[in-house]
């Protein structure tokens, strides 16, 4: 894993390739408020022409879940592992595994929201996936950190807490985007083709890895600790733009 940020972008890939997109703070700037990002139509259009152009070998892997990601950018369905993997649409427009809610997160989640909600602290409920959002108020990340590292003592076994940029999440062991990446990887759109990945957060670091392993294309956004990627993109700005001179070599090859 490199400690220094001060890694080159990426090269425009050669050959077969398959895309794989982290959402917030890759594609989208963060907000205070994960219902408060927009979606323009130049997003919308680059990805779709990416998307046709790579034959549909293109998915988000994001800690949303795929419901809230098809409100996001519709009418753009596009294929997606939501929840950190616990959620899969393997097809564009297909249906979605959707992942349900266990009773004691349901319960953890209101004491949360008993004690934190009022204070400009968000508490997303996605499924099994407890997140706590405190970019609007920092001074409370210690405090949720506590609350749900507490709460490993007395759920059953198999959850992890994952600190984020601006928050927590208490999270299933097995939802990790690295193997949502793989088991996109076997699918028939995206299998033999190299693997890239953009991503800008820590629950990223995983999928990291496995593109590494694959040989592929790793390329961490906004670099502002250790990351295992092998590449680095300044920030949303710049990678908008390394996606949009992609998708202008691909269409000068496809019309050559």
């Amino acid at each position: 894993m490199s400690i220094l940020p001060n890694l080159p972008a990426p090269d425009v890939p050669q050959g077969p390739w398959a895309l794989f997109l982290d959402i917030d703070g890759t594609l989208l700037e963060h907000a205070a408020h994960p219902d408060a990002v927009v979606v323009n139509d130049a997003l919308r259009m680059l990805l779709a022409r990416l998307e046709a152009q790579l034959d549909g070998a293109l998915a988000f892997i994001t800690g949303r879940s795929i419901a809230a990601v098809d409100h996001l950018f519709q009418p753009l369905r596009l294929r997606a592992a939501g929840l950190y993997g616990l959620e899969h649409r393997l097809a564009r427009d297909g249906p979605v595994e959707a992942a349900g809610e266990p009773a004691d997160i349901a319960a953890l989640a209101g004491e949360i929201e008993a004690e934190l909600a009022s204070a400009d602290v968000y508490i997303e409920r996605k499924g099994p996936i407890l997140a706590i959002h405190t970019r609007a108020a920092p001074h409370l990340l210690q405090r949720a950190t506590q609350l749900v590292e507490r709460a490993l003592d007395r759920l059953p076994p198999g959850y992890r807490v994952l600190a984020g940029n601006a928050g927590v999440e208490l999270m299933p062991l097995e939802a990790a985007k690295g193997a949502a990446i793989r088991r996109f990887m076997a699918e028939p759109a995206f299998r033999e083709r190299c693997p890239v990945f953009l991503g800008d957060d820590t629950s990223d670091e995983n999928g990291f890895d496995v593109i590494n392993e694959m040989d592929g294309v790793s390329v961490r956004i906004r670099p502002r600790a250790p990351t295992a990627a092998h590449h680095t993109l300044a920030n949303v700005d710049e990678a908008l733009a390394w996606l949009d001179a992609v998708s202008r070599s691909n269409a000068k090859r496809l019309t050559a």
